[in-house]
């Protein structure tokens, strides 16, 4: 069983738990976090979802998702889902989620990193995961017409990849 803390609209721990699949009581939210990997090459890594999982079976996605459990901070449910779904261990302590976005139960921390990581050398979790590879925005975005990847807005996708090495929503001019 998986347990989930229950926050309010302010985002504060109510101190009660939820079991994963349980009814959400009105009001009660609850954690997600997305973790996006891009290389120096500006892909980003994306995950074919195993045939099993329950949502999406098969279909590829951004990098790492997955809920917070009780207990979890932000970046601790960050650090642990790119742990448990790719075998890579990555500090996220004073890292910020680079953009948050609210759903009907809850909040997504979307955290973009660049790293170049060695696909080769992930341990990818066998109940979750079947594949990885790197892919630029536009590749998604034909997987995603094909609907072969999960379909985000294609707006979201554009997104995470002008965002990748920004804080905020506020582009860079070039001065010169």
């Amino acid at each position: 069983m998986e347990y989930w803390d229950v926050y309010d609209v302010e985002r504060i721990k109510t101190g009660r738990t939820i079991i994963r699949g349980d009814a959400f009581q009105p009001g009660d939210l609850h954690l997600v976090v997305h973790v996006c990997l891009f290389n120096s090459e500006g892909k980003m890594l994306i995950q074919q979802r195993q045939s099993a999982k329950v949502g999406w079976p098969d279909m590829w996605d951004i990098s790492v998702g997955g809920s917070a459990l009780k207990g979890d901070d932000s970046q601790g449910a960050a650090s642990r889902e790119v742990q448990e779904e790719l075998g890579l261990a990555l500090d996220f302590n004073d890292v910020r989620p680079s953009l948050t976005i609210n759903f009907e139960n809850g909040f997504d921390d979307i955290y973009l990193l660049e790293k170049d990581v060695d696909l080769n050398q992930l341990k990818l979790c066998p109940d979750e995961v079947q594949d990885v590879d790197w892919a630029s925005r536009e590749e998604i975005l034909d997987m995603m017409e094909k609907g072969i990847f999960i379909p985000y807005f294609p707006s979201f996708i554009s997104l995470l990849f002008d965002m990748r090495q920004h804080m905020g929503a506020i582009r860079q001019l070039e001065k010169g």
